[in-house]
């Protein structure tokens, strides 16, 4: 019923000075990679529920991976150049696949893009070696993310004049069911900059659908039915009448700003813990991961936040020219919350006490890793490493990593760490809670993700 198995994200990686003046990956304890598999196009990833195999997008399709020997992962299929026979095909920009038992989708392009085919491509994977295609649904809006949840696909649906979900069903011929947008709560959300509400992210679980909207906050939708989706409860954002004051070149100054900026969001296997990201880069610094009790889920509760990665020392935070240790995707698995911080890299916590996360793990390499999420997968983890941000050369890899405690052992030799790793003074980055009362969260996180050069493309397309 929930993609227990994408649960996204992991970071929190550290860097020393090396003899060579080159920096040296730094870790918790002995937290350390298990093995890697390059990857050309790396982005989103996510692990079957047996935890033996993961998918991975991949830019121009996707990727299936035999995790079997997590020392030795190994390719077992591609499908790229997806709908190369359509017209506008093939499908680019995928940057986002979710799985449902053996059915995955597949969606693109992550950004606004003239004469390219945008749509919903799913695939029986059954055999990971073998992913057969089931059916394709074009769309009129690209698809930065989705979710898959017994039979229905749940997609952002950013448009002209409108900025929410789209519900789909799952087949040979899927067809869209139903949807829900932010004008179906208030109209005045229709005078909002896109660059401000657009719909990012969306997790589903157990008929609720989580949406991350940006500066317009993330929102609980009750999806119990799809054709029908009706509003919960909105846990945070910023409110209509102060973001329908700003103009084209204060959307775009603040949209990479926090507060602000809902990025991602998860919750835990219960649904009583939720996780929202924010992806921030400029002044007043990276956005980190606020922790919201939603056991009522009509009345969420601030609980804490987990502050980002710091930058290294002499280098400065920023998207173009800096160091990118702001939150990306993340998720849960049962006590423990696991989280990935681009060049800040992977770190894992454990949220028994959600009021008070405790670092368990921590693992980075500044100069080498650009981590975009990590999956659990039993007694290890999945964490993809991407090519970014811009004039940095990262080789795409995907990395697996003990799951501390599981007495795997990492390429090293080492054995895994079992509590109480924290990142040390050689740089490696601080993940530290604060309670209720500290400050808001970034706003940076949706234009970063959909890049910027297409968000001004579609910024220019729907004002």
């Amino acid at each position: 019923m929930r993609r227990r198995q994408f649960l996204a994200a992991t970071a929190g990686v550290g860097m020393a000075p090396a003899a060579t003046g080159r920096p040296r990956p730094q870790s918790s304890s002995s937290f350390a990679p298990l093995g890697t598999l390059e990857l050309p196009g790396l982005a989103e990833t996510v692990v079957t529920d047996d935890g033996t195999t993961a998918v991975a997008a991949v830019s121009d399709g996707f990727a299936t991976v035999d995790l079997a020997d997590p020392t030795a992962p190994s390719l077992l299929a591609e499908r790229r150049d997806i709908l190369a026979d359509r017209a506008d095909g093939p499908l680019r920009n995928v940057w986002d696949v979710k799985c449902d038992g053996d059915t995955l989708a597949v969606v693109g392009p992550a950004n606004a893009s003239r004469d390219a085919i945008e749509a919903a491509v799913f695939y029986d994977v059954s055999d990971p070696a073998d992913p057969e295609r089931l059916g394709v649904h074009e769309t009129r809006y690209p698809i930065h993310n989705c979710d898959i949840a017994d039979g229905v696909a749940y997609l952002t649906a950013n448009s002209a004049g409108s900025v929410g979900l789209a519900t789909v069903s799952v087949g040979a011929d899927p067809e869209r069911l139903g949807g829900w947008a932010l004008t179906d709560h208030d109209q005045r959300w229709a005078d909002v900059r896109y660059a401000l509400a657009n719909l990012h992210d969306v997790y589903v679980q157990d008929g609720l659908a989580y949406l991350a909207h940006w500066d317009a906050g993330t929102w609980i939708v009750d999806v119990s039915d799809p054709a029908t989706p009706s509003l919960v409860s909105r846990v945070r954002g910023r409110s209509v009448e102060d973001l329908r004051e700003y103009g084209r070149n204060a959307a775009r100054r603040d949209g990479f700003r926090r507060p602000g900026n809902d990025h991602y969001v998860a919750v835990n296997d219960t649904g009583d813990l939720l996780g929202i990201g924010i992806e921030a880069w400029f002044q007043p610094g990276p956005g980190g991961i606020v922790l919201y009790d939603v056991s009522d889920v009509a009345n969420p509760q601030r609980l804490t936040r987990i502050d980002p990665p710091p930058v290294p020392e002499g280098e400065s935070a920023g998207y173009s020219n800096g160091v990118w240790t702001t939150a990306h995707n993340f998720g849960f698995a049962g006590d423990r919350l696991y989280t990935a911080w681009y060049q800040g890299g992977v770190k894992v916590f454990d949220v028994s006490d959600p009021a008070n996360p405790t670092e368990v793990a921590a693992w980075r390499d500044t100069d080498d890793a650009c981590f975009w999420t990590a999956c659990p997968a039993g007694d290890f983890l999945v964490a993809p490493s991407v090519d970014q941000p811009p004039g940095v050369d990262i080789t795409e890899r995907l990395y697996t990593f003990p799951d501390p405690g599981s007495g795997l052992t990492p390429a090293d030799g080492s054995e895994s760490p079992t509590a109480g790793a924290t990142d040390t003074a050689s740089g490696t980055g601080t993940a530290t809670t604060t309670d209720a009362s500290g400050p808001g969260f970034g706003v940076l996180a949706g234009l970063a993700g959909l890049g910027l050069g297409a968000w001004r493309a579609t910024r220019d397309r729907t004002e």
